[in-house]
């Protein structure tokens, strides 16, 4: 289930040739009355940010969208000018079919960076994206197969709460670091929202979410989420049980969206996940998560199943976190390897058989404070590198 999940939404992909595999590469996402509605956006805090970014932002201006392009294949970064004219003129020919304003179509694109995007197929293909606009899942499914680029898997999900419901589509699969992984990602909801909210519920759920998914510690161009709410079921969000309902909602559409990037990474064998409990502060916590997650010797460990808890102690400590490392424990799925600072006699055994699994839960008690922070991020594999070590 998918953005063609929630009622009023519809969705189209299509093989425009972008890509010169042949594989789809152009998506749309639309109200079905062709209504602008509320809607909300955070982006790449990258200073070199995309054409499509810039682009968004600026129509974003208004808190209401109609419908949102997305292509693959090509980032359409680092292209100046001409690509905010090509990111321009996709809203234009998008728009132009749907009647609706050029400045009610959002823009995303993904893909290689620095090298200039032809507008020629993605104009060829809009006529039929337009006219295979869908609600059923197949179409959902067209539009988030059409967005990938090395991902192996759409990456979707819906939840239905309260009365309204929510459903997404995204991609990402490599240069995943905060904030924000490196991904596109468009949720859509019947609930009745303001833009307002819209971006707070938006900032509440990217916060710990996709701004805490590591994958290489690389920063992307195109980072972008996007939500819109079409207001079709008619519960309001105004009321404080309602926004939190809604709020909760939104975070959970993140969550699960950011955990299948990780899962999907380039060349990952592991998808690990680190918790810092018993720091002094949030911030305390949250950085030493992220450091943790941000090595490459700890990623290197993970490939080889190898649970050097030394390399965790030792970024917990470079981290910049307040705290004592002589009252430091950590465990390996749920194994004690190191108590108060030092190794912690175990069942050696039974860990080398955990490790062997996919899932890995790292846990540290800083035994600081009452803080807490967690953070998903994976192993560093030779297929990361074969995948990474030429333009793709």
């Amino acid at each position: 289930m998918s953005v063609t999940s929630v009622p009023g939404f519809a969705a189209s992909g299509v093989a425009c040739g972008i890509k010169s595999s042949g594989a789809p590469d152009l998506a749309l996402v639309a109200t079905t009355n062709r209504k602008p509605v509320p809607a909300a956006g955070v982006f790449t805090t990258n200073l070199a940010c995309a054409a499509p970014v810039q682009v968004s932002r600026a129509h974003l201006a208004s808190g209401h969208s109609a419908a949102v392009i997305l292509n693959s294949g090509n980032a359409n970064a680092a292209t100046g000018e001409y690509g905010r004219g090509v990111a321009k003129e996709m809203c234009s020919l998008v728009a132009a079919p749907l009647g609706v304003g050029t400045e009610d179509v959002l823009v995303c694109s993904t893909g290689l960076i620095g090298i200039p995007m032809s507008i020629d197929p993605i104009a060829a293909g809009i006529p039929g994206l337009v006219t295979n606009l869908g609600t059923d899942a197949t179409a959902g499914e067209s539009a988030a197969q059409a967005i990938l680029t090395t991902d192996t898997m759409r990456k979707e999900s819906f939840i239905s709460s309260n009365g309204f419901c929510v459903g997404a589509m995204a991609k990402g699969a490599a240069m995943l670091a905060p904030a924000m992984a490196t991904m596109l990602a468009v949720i859509v909801t019947d609930a009745v929202a303001t833009p307002d909210l819209l971006k707070q519920a938006l900032a509440y759920g990217v916060r710990d979410s996709f701004n805490m998914l590591l994958v290489d510690g690389a920063m992307s161009t195109n980072d972008t989420v996007l939500l819109l709410a079409n207001g079709s079921s008619n519960v309001n969000t105004n009321t404080k049980s309602c926004a939190t309902a809604f709020m909760d909602a939104i975070g959970e559409t993140c969550a699960q969206l950011s955990v299948a990037m990780a899962a999907d990474a380039e060349g990952a064998t592991k998808l690990a996940t680190i918790v810092v409990r018993g720091a002094r502060t949030e911030s305390d916590a949250r950085q030493a998560a992220r450091s943790v997650a941000a090595s490459q010797l700890v990623q290197c460990s993970l490939y080889g199943s190898d649970p050097y808890w030394g390399r965790v102690l030792s970024e917990l400590g470079a981290s910049g976190a307040t705290f004592d490392p002589e009252r430091t424990n950590i465990s390996y799925n749920s194994v004690t390897v190191c108590r108060n600072g030092v190794a912690a006699a175990h069942d050696e055994i039974a860990l080398a058989q955990t490790m062997g699994q996919r899932e890995i839960l790292i846990e540290c008690n800083l035994q600081a404070g009452d803080k807490s922070a967690t953070m998903h991020f994976t192993d560093l594999s030779h297929a990361y590198i074969d995948e990474n070590a030429a333009t793709s």
